[in-house]
């Protein structure tokens, strides 16, 4: 299965300031994008009562949900089983997920448990050093204790501020790799990142679009870039080009 950049969306977080969702969904469509990974700044995950609403706003208006999140898990199951009635009743096949530190894996089982009742995955975001799920070596860690249904949301960024190789990230968990947010930085001399448009910082997406597609990757994929946000669009439709871009670039090279 090869990577399809056509089928690129965008993290709804690139977009805080705006609010309202029709101007969020406004902003999607002017990057040319038709998909979302929808967080808590667009949608009352914890309220039941405005789901179909929410919902039948994006749906209208032809903007898929392929994911929710980043959502918080630390074992509260009344809450967290919202965020799997949202994802099912959307469409959503993931949710992407911070877990709070748990080291008898109780948080663990109860999102499992979820996941399997919905038919839904959990994908980690790994958000960075100072994240104790922002490394390769916790996360193998996470994985090797618990069942297929949690996997990893691979910020690409993110890793790279962990001292990771994304691109190396993918093939050591391409079996666990339920999502991508494409995400690129550069880095001061205080190590103090800055988000740049994917390419230009210390990302290779032809790198990263090849070991998308050695990996057999299915899942769904994101740009984030949290910088400009009053107006992010501009360089978000950059980020969507770089990328396809470079799975052009893969698809001649694989001729």
């Amino acid at each position: 299965m090869s990577f399809n950049a056509d089928s690129i969306g965008v993290q709804s977080w690139c977009f805080r300031e705006f609010k309202e969702r029709k101007q969020l969904i406004a902003q999607v469509k002017l990057c040319g994008l038709s998909r979302v990974e929808l967080c808590g700044v667009h949608a009352d995950f914890g309220d039941e009562a405005s789901f179909d609403a929410t919902i039948a706003e994006f749906k209208t208006a032809g903007v898929a949900i392929d994911c929710i999140g980043v959502q918080g898990f630390s074992g509260n199951e009344a809450k967290e089983r919202k965020y799997f009635e949202f994802a099912k009743r959307a469409g959503a096949k993931t949710i992407s997920a911070d877990f709070t530190p748990d080291f008898t894996l109780k948080n663990f089982r109860i999102a499992e448990q979820l996941a399997d009742k919905y038919d839904i995955r959990i994908a980690i975001h790994n958000h960075g050093g100072a994240h104790w799920l922002g490394n390769a070596q916790t996360l193998a860690a996470v994985f090797a204790n618990t069942s297929e249904r949690i996997g990893l949301c691979l910020d690409t960024a993110w890793a790279m501020d962990a001292g990771e190789d994304p691109v190396a990230m993918v093939a050591k968990f391409a079996k666990r790799l339920y999502g991508i947010h494409v995400k690129d930085f550069t880095f001061d001399r205080a190590r103090k990142p800055d988000d740049v448009v994917a390419g230009t910082g210390n990302l290779d997406p032809k790198k990263l679009v090849d070991a998308l597609n050695q990996a057999d990757f299915n899942g769904y994929a994101v740009i984030e870039y949290e910088a400009d946000a009053a107006n992010p669009g501009p360089a978000i439709a950059k980020c969507v080009a770089a990328v396809k871009a470079a799975a052009k670039k893969e698809h001649a090279h694989a001729r």
